[in-house]
């Protein structure tokens, strides 16, 4: 694993306006960093990290569907008491997902650490699935990197072929697209995943969360009237359940992407019980419940709202005492604990590593670099090769 400097095309940031891709910089910083890459090796990619996402996803479902069946476990994961046979009905009746991503510590040999699963609402997708692959071809092309180049990255495929699967599973030939209001990030990867379903034969039509409408009927609906029937919605079930309109969820009879089952794999209250069930498991790290610190043997632990994300709310605590710590609005609901596990540092780069999957099979790799341990919503995306 190698973090290799190159030049920049000299039109990428006109390209990147005209394909879509607006976020490149945001807040005056810069978010897709092209001025270096990282290079694995193809066993790298193939034994170190594409089996074992697939590994950890199955030992995920286990956890899913233990929770699912425990009111005691339910509670622990902070889920509303009147979404809990909701969840289970839909786990049960095997209500299809898309894709997630989990988060890995990998220092380019030994078993990469799993840091969490990003399993309802991770966005990069656009950039991982598209974006870095045009950027491979054109320095291909410009002779700055070897031809044999390749890269982890089937993302843009199994997104078009699961979503015709979706379509098939729910016999609809339509879907709504949904997203929060004033959020570039957001809207492109909303966007890109309507050009997949354009792509799978599918019809989309897209709202923001903000206009959703409640019809009388007890429906949701957009701002043409139009019943909302399946709907996939860049927006964490966490929030939903617990705002006003999420005692309408019930009855909506809408199909939900993410489904609700993920609410389970999208809390880190997963860690603790993937360590529980797999202990020992050479990809995961210990962790614990809140209740349960009397067990923890590790000096240093990683302190993480059950509810978080992009690393807001984040300590690093050693000795009983905390060494680094992230502002957010997360942790009312509380917290797990995790053994500190060091991502790599390249100068003074930490990296992360994003494994994502299609439904159940690994599609590919991002990479996130921050110049503090703690990867936030601001840290620069960097593309990759396998050589």
């Amino acid at each position: 694993m190698l973090r290799v400097a190159i030049p920049e095309r000299a039109n990428w940031k006109r390209k990147a306006e005209e394909f879509g891709f607006k976020f490149h910089t945001m807040h005056g910083e810069a978010y897709w960093d092209e001025s270096a890459y990282y290079q694995f090796s193809l066993e790298q990619i193939e034994q170190d990290l594409e089996a074992p996402t697939e590994d950890i996803h199955k030992m995920c479902l286990a956890v899913v569907d233990k929770v699912v069946n425990s009111e005691e476990l339910l509670e622990k994961f902070q889920i509303p008491q009147h979404f809990w046979q909701q969840i289970s009905d839909s786990w049960k009746n095997q209500d299809p997902s898309l894709y997630s991503r989990l988060d890995f510590a990998y220092h380019g040999k030994g078993p990469a650490k799993l840091y969490e699963n990003n399993a309802d609402t991770p966005t990069s997708l656009y950039e991982s699935g598209f974006w870095q692959w045009l950027w491979l071809e054109e320095q291909v092309n410009a002779g700055k990197i070897a031809k044999q180049a390749d890269q982890f990255n089937s993302l843009q495929e199994k997104l078009v072929h699961r979503l015709a699967a979706i379509a098939k599973h729910y016999d609809i030939s339509q879907m709504h697209f949904a997203c929060c209001q004033d959020t570039d990030e957001d809207r492109g990867t909303v966007q890109y995943l309507q050009d997949c379903a354009k792509e799978s034969g599918l019809s989309d039509d897209f709202v923001f969360i903000e206009d959703i409408g409640l019809a009388e009927c007890g429906s949701f609906s957009d701002l043409q009237d139009n019943k909302i029937e399946t709907l996939f919605k860049l927006y964490p079930w966490e929030f939903m359940q617990r705002e006003e309109f999420g005692q309408s969820i019930k009855n909506a009879q809408v199909n939900w992407l993410e489904p609700i089952w993920k609410s389970i794999l999208s809390n880190k209250a997963l860690m603790p019980m993937l360590w529980k069930m797999f202990p020992n498991h050479p990809n995961l790290l210990a962790a614990y419940f809140e209740d349960e610190l009397s067990k923890a043997t590790e000096t240093k632990l990683v302190k993480k709202p059950i509810f978080s994300r992009e690393g807001a709310n984040i300590s690093v605590i050693e000795n009983g005492k905390t060494v680094l710590h992230a502002d957010g609005p997360y942790g009312e609901e509380g917290f797990i604990y995790q053994a500190y596990y060091p991502l790599p540092q390249f100068g003074n780069n930490h990296t992360l590593i994003g494994s994502w999957l299609v439904n159940d099979q690994a599609a590919g790799i991002s990479l996130r670099e921050d110049s503090s341990p703690i990867t936030q919503d601001m840290s620069r995306y960097l593309p990759h090769i396998i050589l």
